[in-house]
């Protein structure tokens, strides 16, 4: 986001780890959407076409998983490190507001 628009709205940049936790909770949402349609879906054809977006989601949640990961963003299996990791996050978007 440029400063001109940061200044006006009032918004500070969007770091990577806001865009890439942004991207996390799209790509969950999707998947959890693609899984009830399949389920829905009346002809052959439009459930192979909602698999295939399936595979796709599933495939991009890794990868955005897997940067997250790396970048030391989200730690999946360490909670103790996540819940201070999203004490952080949290605390950061509260002293945003003020």
């Amino acid at each position: 986001m440029n400063g001109f628009i940061e200044k006006i709205t009032g918004m500070a940049p969007l770091s990577d780890q806001v865009i890439a936790t942004d991207l996390l909770i799209a790509a969950k949402s999707g998947i959890k959407s693609y899984a009830l349609a399949i389920t829905e879906t009346a002809t052959p054809e439009v459930r192979n076409i909602l698999k295939q977006q399936l595979e796709e989601t599933i495939t991009l949640h890794e990868q955005i998983s897997t940067y997250m990961i790396n970048k030391g963003y989200y730690q999946p299996y360490d909670t103790e490190q996540q819940s201070q990791i999203d004490k952080n996050t949290a605390e950061t978007a509260l002293n945003l507001v003020k």
